[in-house]
């Protein structure tokens, strides 16, 4: 069971894999061109690790507060890969996580657990 975290609401993309014994990072620019060959960086960061979109399970994406393209970007990425590949998302917030210190990503499936975040619903919270 693969888990994929998309978080491109700050300075940087970051994308996690959490597998069943290892965890994987990677970050990237948070640049326009960036965001729109997102798929592509989450595709390539997969090859990396040897595997591929059916390996997925579940993805866990970062609703804000943040960059607004950042969130709309990585939350289509979500609900593309929901709806072609059949894999359940999470959006979260780390506001969601009330009282919780030092959150890693690793952490956000079973906090999402914790805290009942439901999946395949969207509440994005943009910065104006």
């Amino acid at each position: 069971m693969i888990k994929l975290i998309i978080d491109a609401v700050s300075e940087n993309i970051f994308f996690t894999i959490i597998g069943n014994k290892n965890t994987y990072n990677v970050s990237h620019e948070n640049s326009k061109n960036n965001y729109e060959k997102l798929i592509i960086l989450v595709k390539d960061f997969l090859c990396s690790k040897s595997l591929n979109l059916n390996d997925i399970s579940s993805i866990y994406v970062n609703r804000g507060p943040g960059s607004f393209a950042g969130i709309r970007n990585s939350i289509s990425v979500a609900k593309a890969l929901h709806l072609s590949q059949k894999i359940d998302y999470y959006c979260f917030s780390f506001q969601d996580f009330k009282n919780e210190n030092n959150i890693k990503n690793e952490n956000i499936p079973n906090l999402c657990n914790k805290f009942n975040v439901k999946k395949n619903l969207i509440k994005p919270i943009y910065i104006s």
